[in-house]
């Protein structure tokens, strides 16, 4: 499978895992999941036929691993705008977190903290290469270092995801330090 396919099939499978799966007629259930076969059938009703050794190629070479699959089911392992219940965890953080962002949006960030926006979640790294990657992907990266520890003995819950991502549902600016 070449890259611009399985970048395509990423794209899409992503689109309508986490934000749009009524859109080409999929139910997710309360944690996510829908069978492979459903996923397959519909994308194929809808114009984007993949084979599921496609899909295979897509969740196994995935450098985000974006989904899991578990059995005869597959889901996207966090970022949904869609309501989901991921059933993860609380789990005690590191005592730093990091976050990717770009400069334009700093002054807001200094204001309000990180707010998950669309999504359910901020999602935070465990390292700050990981956190540049994410800045990068809209501009010049801005890392913002995130006192976990501290927001952890404030009472903020942690969960992390089954591909490695900090979920938290805001970050307060006190908690935030800037470059």
């Amino acid at each position: 499978m070449d890259e611009r396919r399985t970048v395509k099939v990423s794209k899409y499978v992503s689109k309508h895992l986490r934000h749009q799966p009524e859109r080409i007629g999929l139910v997710l259930d309360t944690q996510g999941w829908v069978e492979i076969d459903d996923l397959l059938a519909a994308a194929a009703a809808h114009g984007f036929a993949f084979s599921r050794a496609e899909l295979d190629h897509v969740v196994a070479t995935n450098d985000k691993r974006r989904f899991a699959v578990e059995g005869t089911r597959i889901r996207a392992s966090q970022g949904h705008t869609v309501t989901v219940d991921l059933g993860l965890p609380e789990a005690e953080p590191p005592a730093y977190l990091y976050h990717g962002t770009v400069p334009a949006v700093i002054t807001a960030i200094r204001a309000e903290g990180l707010r998950p926006m669309r999504r359910h979640h901020v999602h935070l790294s465990a390292d700050r290469e990981t956190a540049t990657r994410v800045g990068a992907r809209r501009g010049r990266p801005v890392v913002l270092s995130v006192d976990a520890a501290a927001m952890r003995g404030a009472g903020h819950v942690f969960r992390i995801s089954e591909n490695g991502v900090w979920l938290v549902d805001a970050v307060p600016p006190e908690f935030i330090r800037f470059p």
